[in-house]
């Protein structure tokens, strides 16, 4: 009994140090390894992917399995080095936060499209470009790309802060910095007002979600990969409960009465693995349900190389459509993205295509 209680107690005081040095979700696993029984020494050996969705320990990554982590083995976009792939800066009254622009070769001042692309945690705009591709695609399609970058003094892991109300509102915080940005690249270039979209993975897709919902009349569409509903956390612990898949107790339900159930006023692309152990499938569900609840949703299952998927194409009672995209034994990653990037997954199909595609099929009605 003595042993018991001091292991016990060792594993409580290991929990407690993980709590200030790590997170919680490493806190959290060290308290069921010390309930279990034993020192967890086999768990540790090959550690979960850390969380891409909250204030994960970036020195975790190194021993995350290969399958949800690649090597970060360059530094540029993937890309023909044909465009040019800027550093800037944007400055308000919320803050000050840094942002890439890919602007494509072959702009020479006729408006273009405006895709702005949010990491996820860990992650910055060169890896985020490198992953995704998207200035390839943008070279491709005369599209410019902004790559918002999360500041470590606002998140240590680079967090997109998604589930605090201060960042959840128009004009405030993180969204009032990333329309900011959005607003400042529309001023220096030429860009088509009909045609500007968002788009984000993990946390920086539950940001998409945010902007989408605060912001729809700069936003024409949004593309949220592997992400997490508007509103449905309001602090750390609803955050974890919402990626562990409770996004329906809440139902994005704010502060301000505002109920996330209330018709789509954009159009939205959504990809998710079903195999996602970080952020919970359910949630890709709950991003579409204010769609499917509206009209009987047409499903494909998709004959493709590599991972079989299923798209569900929805059209609400409003007219706005959505494509809602189950990858099927996908994990916590972008689907279809390149090595040079993390947390891809080249098995997928081609989230950046299928979201470029989507997008300039959708321009918003300018009133």
């Amino acid at each position: 009994m003595m042993k018991m209680n001091e292991d016990f107690l060792s594993s409580m005081q290991e929990a407690m140090h993980l709590l200030r040095t790590a997170g919680p979700l490493e806190a959290t696993a060290a308290i069921q390894r010390a309930l279990r029984g034993g020192d967890g020494s086999a768990e540790r050996a090959v550690p979960e992917p850390p969380v891409d969705a909250l204030d994960a320990n970036p020195s975790a990554r190194a021993g995350a399995t290969e399958a949800f982590v690649r090597p970060h083995v360059a530094r540029q976009a993937d890309v023909e080095d044909r465009g040019h792939f800027s550093s800037l800066t944007y400055v308000n009254d919320a803050g000050q936060r840094n942002y890439k622009l890919y602007v494509p070769s072959g702009y020479r001042g006729a408006p273009l499209p405006l895709i702005v692309m949010l990491h996820g945690c860990t992650q910055d705009a060169d890896d985020f470009a490198a992953g995704t591709r998207m200035n390839t695609f943008a070279e491709r399609h005369h599209c410019l790309v902004a790559y918002p970058i999360q500041s470590k003094r606002a998140n240590p892991s680079g967090c997109w802060s998604w589930f605090k109300p201060g960042h959840q509102q128009r004009e405030r915080g993180e969204p009032s910095l990333i329309a900011g940005i959005t607003r400042d690249v529309i001023a220096n270039h030429s860009v088509d007002p009909a045609r500007v979209y968002v788009a984000g993975l993990s946390a920086g897709g539950a940001m998409a979600a945010v902007m989408i919902h605060t912001y729809p009349e700069l936003y024409a569409a949004a593309g949220i990969h592997s992400g997490l509903p508007y509103r449905c956390a309001h602090d750390v612990p609803s955050a974890l409960a919402a990626m562990k898949g409770a996004v329906g107790a809440r139902r994005a339900q704010g502060a301000d009465g505002h109920d996330g159930s209330t018709m789509p006023k954009r159009p939205l692309i959504v990809f998710h693995g079903d195999a996602d152990k970080t952020v919970h499938p359910s949630n890709g569900s709950e991003l579409v349900r204010a769609f499917s609840a509206s009209t009987s949703p047409v499903t494909e299952p998709l004959d493709r190389p590599g991972r079989a998927c299923t798209r569900r194409r929805l059209t609400a009672a409003n007219g706005i459509d959505a494509e809602y995209w189950i990858i099927h034994g996908a994990p916590h990653a972008w689907a279809g993205g390149s090595v040079r990037g993390t947390y891809t997954d080249a098995a997928g199909p081609d989230a950046s295509a299928e979201m470029m595609r989507f997008f300039l099929a959708h321009p918003r009605h300018l009133e």
